[in-house]
């Protein structure tokens, strides 16, 4: 099996970080969810301020190129994606060349869910537990209902992207391990 770079992508307490450590039991990659990177950061600069953004995106691209060159199977990234930005595109783009250029399959996984579901997978104890930015509830929360407001965190049904291996999978009544032997068998990983 060649290496394998899977992008979970979906929006606040969709179940990526979690999908994704299911996936990383039943397959050899390992997984780099996004908190991974924003809690360092956070420890060190406030949310926003521009050495934050700086030191979260060399923290990545850090990750990114170490697994794209180096000998492993592959790797889960997990990353809020907003749909009507062409600056999200150029960065996920920008990722799967990188892998893609050093031989990597790559695919990508948009999770979605009922808004009300994500507001019940927020308060989970394994999102808590690995996100502390997310257990000021009444915060996190605002901040879902925010930026749901905002950015299109979801794909339309049939929207053309340009990724070329790709699902789109509604996980609202699925349990995470269930999700990820679908993306493991979709992808054949």
């Amino acid at each position: 099996m060649s290496k394998q770079l899977v992008i979970i992508l979906g929006p606040h307490a969709v179940g990526k970080m979690t999908v994704g450590q299911e996936l990383a039991k039943i397959t050899p990659l390992r997984l780099f969810h996004n908190h991974m990177s924003i809690e360092l950061t956070r420890k060190l600069f406030a949310h926003g301020e521009p050495e934050w953004s700086a030191l979260n995106g060399a923290i990545r691209q850090t990750v990114f190129e170490l697994f794209a060159v180096g000998d492993f199977p592959g790797l889960i990234f997990t990353y809020m994606f907003a749909f009507d930005e062409q600056s999200e595109y150029d960065y996920i783009l920008g990722i799967i060349e990188l892998f893609r250029s050093n031989g990597a399959e790559c695919h990508v996984v948009e999770l979605c869910a009922d808004f009300e579901e994500r507001l019940v997978r927020n308060r989970s104890e394994n999102r808590l537990l690995h996100k502390e930015s997310k257990r000021n509830l009444e915060w996190s929360e605002a901040e879902m209902r925010k930026t749901a407001a905002k950015y299109r965190l979801n794909s339309y049904e049939g929207e053309s992207l340009p990724f070329e291996s790709y699902v789109k999978i509604d996980n609202t009544c699925l349990a995470p391990d269930e999700t990820a032997r679908m993306i493991k068998e979709r992808f054949g990983l």
